[in-house]
């Protein structure tokens, strides 16, 4: 594991389209399939990475509870499969299980959707408005394995509830921290 902030897309960014499977249902999915009436949170996300799997419960809560307020989620795993076989689609299904995700899980095997987003960790989260733009990137709160901060969202939370309002978000946004992204060779 290696400690790796996020590089944080510029705010106001279109989302790079995408168009990848979904390793629960077989669907493809693209970010204009799955963004709300009010917008649409993205999140690169793995099976393996502790950072993960200490907010796990609370991404599936955050999702859950923002969909009925008009937020569409989907979370994208970018890892080196071959390297890391715990991300791939088998890992990413009992994760989603055990977590109770119930948001797409799409697969970036060639990575390109990582790299086009300007995602570096793992979690690293991006929230754009109704019209794909980047209104929030960073971290969801100040916890980690660890460190005793709640695992309560705080930061994301605070952006989804401005963005569902119509209010402007501030500016000021801390970096996600993780697993950095296991890129191919």
């Amino acid at each position: 594991m290696s400690l790796t902030y996020s590089a944080m897309m510029p705010l106001h960014a279109s989302a790079p389209h995408f168009k990848l499977q979904d390793v629960i249902s077989g669907q493809e999915v693209t970010p204009e399939t799955f963004k709300g009436d009010k917008g649409l949170l993205v999140m690169f996300l793995c099976n393996h990475c502790p950072y993960v799997k200490h907010v796990e419960d609370e991404i599936g809560k955050i999702a859950h509870e923002y969909r009925a307020k008009g937020i569409g989620s989907v979370a994208i795993s970018s890892n080196d499969i071959e390297k890391y076989p715990d991300d791939g689609p088998a890992g990413m299904k009992e994760q989603a299980i055990r977590a109770s995700w119930d948001f797409p899980y799409l697969l970036d095997e060639t990575q390109e959707i990582a790299k086009a987003y300007k995602a570096e960790c793992t979690p690293d989260f991006f929230l754009f408005d109704k019209s794909l733009k980047c209104v929030y990137r960073g971290r969801m709160d100040a916890s980690s394995p660890g460190n005793g901060q709640p695992n309560d969202g705080k930061d994301l939370r605070q952006a989804l509830d401005r963005l569902v309002a119509g209010q402007s978000i501030s500016e000021d946004q801390k970096p996600s921290m993780g697993c950095n992204i296991k890129w191919r060779s």
